[in-house]
């Protein structure tokens, strides 16, 4: 599966994040990127989230007002379907290689963009078919740090068993 990078986003933290054109991801994440709360969010299981700009079309055609950055995502990408995306897969994303690790789950700082917005994108059930799954976006980890730039490719290169 392959798509493009069609954002990449940072903040000092805190909804929205912005675009830049590129960014150097590390272990800890992409560089500048802040976060209001690092209790939750960052660190080397969270360093990067990745949303599909195909879940926040989606999204606004439920009637939400999101754009790419909106939901703190780091890297929005087109061609990528999340109904298929795992945990543990990898990913090479520009030069970096990141690794799903685990679904972003619901946020307050969402409830910006209407409360029901959390029960859209994310269930507690475990039901990896269900058109919920990947709205809420997934964290990953650097497994190899490298550069990010709009229009990059972005591909699954490995599955774990």
């Amino acid at each position: 599966m392959t798509g493009s990078i069609i954002q990449v986003s940072i903040s000092r933290g805190g909804l929205p994040k912005l675009a830049v054109p590129e960014g150097r991801l590390d272990f800890l994440g992409i560089e500048g990127d802040l976060h209001a709360h690092p209790q939750i969010h960052g660190g080397p299981e969270r360093a990067v989230l990745l949303i599909t700009l195909e879940g926040i079309e989606e999204l606004i055609g439920r009637g939400y007002p999101l754009y790419p950055g909106a939901m703190g995502e780091n890297l929005t990408t087109r061609g990528l379907d999340r109904r298929y995306l795992r945990i543990g897969q990898q990913l090479r994303a520009g030069s970096a290689l990141i690794e799903i690790s685990r679904l972003r789950g619901p946020c307050t700082a969402l409830d910006v963009y209407g409360q029901a917005l959390k029960s859209e994108v994310y269930s507690t059930t475990d039901q990896e078919g269900a058109a919920w799954w990947g709205l809420s976006g997934f964290y990953a980890r650097v497994l190899d740090p490298g550069r990010v730039r709009t229009n990059d490719i972005i591909k699954v290169v490995a599955t774990l068993a």
